[in-house]
């Protein structure tokens, strides 16, 4: 006798990509990804979702553009920059049951998309994050700022006592569950608010799926890693 039960949806996810002046590169890399969620046995119900924040080069157009381009992109702006502030808007209005970021760049080779999201959406885990630093990830980047990403990870290690290997990986997924519970909590609006999601999560109990990745670094990144870390009161963020 046949189930009456009708089959089981595959759950939907909304992929972020926060930018900030991106004009350069915004239509080549979200090309790229949708082409390759297309392509590859995604199982998902995905969409993609530009959040410019803050942006003055033109990025806010080739947003509205890609989104009228492709129906399964949207478009969201700020005025007000953040990266931080950027993923909180869009993870917080979306309705999606799985929600992910990136960065624009796609320094994270895009096969390790589906790992991540299985994780959570079968694996049983509530925050999944990418790892530049598993034995088995493979990292190409210059010296400097492979010292710097370790040096980070061991204070955020000694002072907080994590599990996670990479703090600040550009490459995460969280359920619905912990995306009402936690993001809410955090308070960094920056670029630190990945360490403090982390951080917050590990401690309330969270599953965290830690993901060996390989990862390319971006020569025209024009993050200013000391610059940035400079800009908060403490190495890592204070957390009760």
């Amino acid at each position: 006798m046949r189930s009456s039960n009708p089959p089981k949806q595959p759950a939907t996810v909304d992929i972020v990509i926060p930018v900030l002046n991106e004009a350069h590169v915004l239509k080549r890399s979200i090309g790229a990804l949708h082409t390759f969620l297309k392509s590859s046995e995604f199982p998902y119900n995905w969409q993609i979702v530009i959040v410019d924040n803050g942006s003055t080069d033109g990025t806010i157009r080739k947003a509205e553009e890609l989104s009228s381009e492709y129906p399964e992109v949207q478009s969201l702006h700020l005025t007000q920059r953040g990266r931080g502030r950027a993923l909180r808007h869009a993870w917080l209005q979306s309705r999606a049951e799985i929600v992910a970021y990136m960065d624009v760049d796609l320094s994270t080779d895009l096969k390790h998309l589906r790992p991540l999201i299985d994780s959570i959406a079968t694996g049983g885990h509530d925050v999944a994050t990418g790892s530049r630093l598993q034995a088995t990830s493979e990292t190409t980047r210059s010296a400097k700022r492979e010292f710097i990403s370790r040096v980070y990870n061991l204070m955020v290690k000694a002072i907080l006592f994590t599990g996670f290997s990479d703090a600040q990986c550009g490459f995460k997924a969280l359920s619905r569950r912990a995306v009402e519970h936690i993001i809410p909590q955090v308070e960094d609006q920056s670029w630190f608010f990945d360490t403090e999601l982390l951080v917050l999560a590990e401690r309330q109990g969270y599953r965290i799926a830690d993901i060996p990745i390989r990862w390319v670094e971006d020569d025209d990144s024009r993050v200013k890693i000391f610059k940035t870390g400079c800009k908060t009161s403490s190495p890592v963020p204070s957390i009760e």
